[in-house]
């Protein structure tokens, strides 16, 4: 087989495989707070005696260790190649899955971090493997393709949950039991299709990087995080973070919560998650096939499009979801009248205007750090995954005005973040792609003359 038909065999079978393993995660990271809200109400179908889980401590603890841990995962890939890294990560996310057959507090906390342990090593494994099956001309092509058919995940998940919990004010134990096994052996299903990867015979980056010591992956990924335009795309992947915890946890979660949009307000929630990856892959599909446009004219006029659909959504949320809705269950009136085809067109909103930010964070870092993809897609993993971190633990208890002006706060000024290192790439101005040393070994050839 020719070597551009593997890259092409190997980049479909990448976004199958993701697809199948976060339609189990990304469909219970949107359920299980309406799941586990059900199973500590004593009066519930689903009650779940001694339990005290919650889903949004449960998230925050993933990202936390998934942030601590991303230093780690371009080590792990160094050492045993991106393809095996990939495998064994998939795994500990179907462990998450199946905590679900039986909730238990502290089994909950001990699977979230030990997913967030493999979290890192999968998503920098994916990004390593995506750019070393890519050149400069497919790259966005390729980062649009994956990016959608993971995103398909959220439309598979979410149309089961809503069949499931369609009609059901609570989640009952044995609706609660059948999702925890189907959602279970999908993922596995998607770690299965991680075998059929094909090798990378072609590219001798990936054997020096095999070669390369854990310890030096380590020390080359905290020289590249320190260069200037890698510190300004941190502000960028830090908003994405907080982008990540409205879309996937705060507002499904607000939407169930708010008694104003009726009994079949769980099943609408639902549809919410399936609005959201309608947005997400129908805009990875989109900027995949013009990726070539991309290449030419550059990725800020499709950030620049996610900015204004994003900071739309924020301020339609803040006027039809009461700000109360993201704690717990309430009858408040928001500031216009319910509205549940708002509801959904928001939720559209916000998996558009996060695949604009996140196909082309993907494709800057695939592309102009591609000899050091493992260690850009670390720092970006690192800090997208401290961003929501930090909002998962306050999002119990902030209530939903002051996130959503966080988000707002961000948007701004990572869009700008982005843009700023966006056009010094188009300029010629960023460093070389071996450049490991952030100047050092300029400096010691100065010092010798």
């Amino acid at each position: 087989m020719e070597v551009e038909q593997v890259k092409k065999l190997n980049v479909f079978l990448l976004g199958l495989a993701f697809m199948f393993v976060f339609t189990g995660f990304n469909t219970m990271s949107g359920i299980q707070t309406l799941i586990f809200n059900s199973a500590t109400n004593p009066n519930s179908g689903g009650f779940v005696p001694g339990f005290q889980g919650n889903g949004f401590i449960a998230s925050a603890v993933i990202y936390g260790v998934f942030s601590l841990a991303s230093w780690l995962a371009p080590s792990v890939v160094a050492w045993k190649g991106p393809r095996f890294a990939m495998f064994v990560a998939g795994l500990l996310y179907a462990q998450y899955i199946g905590q679900l057959l039986y909730p238990n507090t502290y089994m909950l906390y001990i699977s979230a971090a030990i997913i967030g342990l493999g979290a890192p090593v999968i998503w920098t494994a994916q990004g390593n493997f995506l750019a070393i099956c890519s050149d400069p001309e497919t790259i966005s092509r390729n980062s649009g393709i994956v990016w959608a058919m993971l995103q398909v995940s959220g439309l598979i998940g979410n149309i089961f949950a809503f069949f499931m919990f369609n009609g059901q004010e609570y989640i009952s134990s044995s609706v609660r039991t059948t999702v925890g096994i189907v959602l279970l052996a999908i993922t596995l299903g998607g770690v299965a299709v991680m075998l059929l990867l094909r090798p990378t015979s072609w590219d001798t980056s990936s054997s020096r990087d095999q070669a390369t010591s854990p310890s030096k992956a380590l020390r080359d990924s905290f020289a590249l995080f320190l260069t200037t335009d890698m510190l300004l795309l941190s502000i960028t992947f830090f908003y994405t973070g907080l982008q990540l915890s409205i879309w996937s946890g705060v507002y499904p979660t607000s939407v169930g919560f708010f008694g104003g949009l009726g009994k079949e307000r769980k099943a609408l929630a639902t549809i919410a998650l399936i609005s959201i990856a309608a947005g997400e892959v129908i805009g990875g599909a989109t900027f995949g096939f013009f990726g070539h446009l991309t290449s030419r004219r550059g990725r800020d006029p499709i950030v620049i499009l996610g900015f204004v659909l994003s900071m739309l959504a924020y301020f339609l949320t803040f006027l039809a979801i009461p700000n109360t809705a993201n704690l717990n269950e309430t009858n408040e009136p928001a500031f216009i009248d319910p509205n549940r085809t708002l509801v959904i067109f928001i939720a559209f909103l916000l998996g558009f205007s996060d695949a604009c930010f996140n196909t082309q964070i993907t494709s800057l870092l695939g592309g102009v750090f591609k000899e050091q993809s493992s260690s850009a897609f670390a720092i970006f993993k690192f800090m997208q995954s401290l961003s929501a971190a930090i909002a998962f633990f306050y999002s119990p208890y902030l209530s939903l005005q002051w996130q959503l002006l966080a988000a707002v706060t961000l948007d701004i000024v990572g869009t700008v973040a982005f843009c700023k290192v966006e056009w010094s790439s188009n300029n010629g101005t960023l460093p070389g792609p071996v450049d490991n040393t952030c100047g050092l070994e300029e400096g010691k050839e100065e010092e010798e003359e």
